[in-house]
């Protein structure tokens, strides 16, 4: 099992490079960061987690700035958006920004995206929720013509163009793997579509709920002649059992969140982790 850690990068917490440092020393194998563009002041849409929405998700740095500034600051980690919300973006200019990553971090970019909760911070992009997960499996798809065409074109119902140049390609080939946010009922379906990979969350279920969701998607990679693809328990507790039982249902990589602090207290809170789990290092 590998061990990734997450933290929303704000402008009042440690910054992004230097979290990414820190993680790397402590021998984690990854580290992420989720995005939002914004959050309207106005809004209706719930918060999945439950009462207030935490001031951390409109005090994010734009994704890919941290990104690079974490992909800077490092030699080994793996850097990771956990996750992107392609529905908010256009896919030719996130296309370049995640294949620049790529190139500038030496194929260490691992690529989560999702269509998205806040129904009114979609809206404000241009984006009908009705629609936006088709216009994120149109947008990952007309991506990866681009990271792999050298005249790239791509015709859907949302995303269309003829044939373009765009460089740099990604390092990693076919191009980094793409991981699919969310815990839908159609969200297995999503993974083996277009996907590489599933970003599980277990803080949506109850544990045995949440294994049975995992074995799901190894069912379907069977019954399609697949093999098992990439899971990351994302957001999970430091505990030894849960994550016996995730490794067991084929997870392969598990991923803690830490809060929007500074250093001094983040290490506090990364040595509660190892208390838990053991020292990554090791």
């Amino acid at each position: 099992m590998d061990y990734g850690v997450a933290i929303f990068a704000t402008d009042y917490a440690v910054d992004p490079g230097r979290f990414a440092a820190i993680a790397e020393e402590r021998g984690y194998e990854s580290v992420f960061f989720p995005e939002h563009t914004h959050i309207p002041v106005s809004r209706d849409t719930p918060y999945p987690g439950g009462g207030e929405l935490p001031e951390t998700y409109w005090h994010t740095h734009d994704l890919f700035v941290a990104l690079t500034a974490a992909a800077a600051a490092t030699e080994r980690v793996k850097i990771g958006a956990g996750i992107c919300l392609v529905t908010e973006r256009d896919p030719i200019v996130t296309a370049k920004e995640v294949a620049s990553v790529d190139v500038l971090s030496g194929g260490r970019l691992i690529f989560g995206v999702g269509a998205g909760w806040n129904l009114e911070e979609m809206r404000d992009h241009g984006t009908d929720p009705a629609t936006r997960f088709r216009l994120m499996r149109e947008r990952v798809e007309a991506m990866k013509a681009i990271w792999t065409q050298d005249e790239a074109e791509y015709h859907g119902k949302l995303v269309d163009f003829d044939p373009i140049w765009s460089w740099p390609k990604p390092v990693q080939k076919p191009h980094p793997p793409v991981m699919i946010g969310g815990m839908g009922k159609r969200v297995v379906e999503r993974v083996l579509a277009y996907g590489d990979g599933w970003f599980p969350q277990p803080g949506r279920l109850p544990h045995e709920e949440f294994i049975t969701r995992l074995e799901e998607l190894r069912r379907a990679a069977e019954e399609a002649g697949r093999d098992l693809p990439h899971m990351a328990v994302f957001g999970a507790k430091p505990d030894p059992d849960l994550i016996a039982d995730y490794a067991a249902a084929g997870v392969t990589r598990t991923v803690f969140w830490v809060p929007s602090v500074q250093e001094a207290e983040l290490s506090g809170s990364l040595d509660k982790i190892a208390e838990r789990i053991g020292d990554p290092l090791r």
